[in-house]
């Protein structure tokens, strides 16, 4: 099973049956929403937020796969008794989140995808994530640290709230490396989704940080050029974080989208 947090997990009835599914990115946990969890449960929605495979108590898998572990999130979703679901996910949450919906369009009723994209790797990109795999294991979890923390918040996030890559390095440091090596695996064997984007037919609210430099605004109006039903946001003084880096104005586009839905649990 998964180990999550979440909010009004009450078993769901025919008046409550939506719950928000928050997917975190790599090399994260479930409490990088901690500021959309406040948010959500003020708001009245049910809310999940699963870690991946062996990160915060999920149970280890090794070689999964995107699809693999979205079936894992439709079991957690299912245990609760929920039948529609709004995906939100941030980079590699952003994988899951169109594994899922490629998996499960049916009760797939709205996506908010932020700083991610739908291309699979290119052989350069494996080729790096290897590397990376190699060099954790030679110097251990600080490697995921140092590589990862400068690129992950954006230049003003730096410069203004250091407190934040902070926050990142405790919550990456928790990790074992083999969680955070099976996270690099599954990313370099992911599927790409490109061709698929023109087949999602629910609403899609697409998110990007202005100063993202690992998946910048471009991709993002990539994506949302391709998809039916899609809106796009881009977020000043954010890098690839943009839930953290801005709050306020991410959980703003946020409920908005959700709203829209008319799905509000009462």
């Amino acid at each position: 099973m998964l180990s999550f947090l979440g909010h009004h997990l009450e078993k769901a009835s025919r008046q409550n049956d939506h719950v928000v599914v928050l997917l975190h990115a790599f090399p994260l946990s479930s409490e990088m929403w901690k500021p959309q969890l406040e948010c959500l449960s003020q708001a009245g929605y049910s809310v999940l937020a699963p870690n991946v495979y062996g990160i915060e108590g999920s149970e280890p898998r090794q070689d999964w796969t995107m699809r693999q572990y979205a079936e894992s999130v439709h079991q957690l979703v299912e245990s609760f008794g929920f039948t529609s679901v709004s995906l939100v996910g941030v980079s590699m949450g952003g994988y899951q989140a169109f594994a899922f919906q490629r998996r499960y369009p049916q009760i797939t009723v709205s996506m908010i995808l932020s700083d991610t994209r739908a291309e699979s790797d290119t052989d350069e990109a494996r080729e790096k994530r290897f590397e990376f795999i190699e060099a954790l294991k030679q110097h251990g979890i600080a490697e995921a640290k140092a590589r990862m923390i400068p690129k992950l918040l954006g230049q003003t996030t730096h410069a203004t709230e250091p407190e934040i890559a902070g926050r990142l390095s405790v919550m990456i440091e928790r990790h074992r490396v083999e969680a955070v090596i099976e996270q690099l695996k599954a990313l370099a064997s992911r599927p790409d989704f490109t061709s698929h984007l023109a087949s999602i037919e629910c609403p899609v609210l697409v998110i990007v940080g202005e100063e993202d430099v690992l998946t910048p605004p471009s991709l993002a109006q990539s994506i949302a050029e391709k998809l039916p039903h899609a809106r796009l946001e881009i977020i000043p003084r954010a890098g690839h974080l943009p839930n953290l880096e801005q709050p306020e104005v991410f959980n703003a586009l946020m409920l908005k989208h959700l709203q829209q839905l008319t799905l509000v649990n009462a």
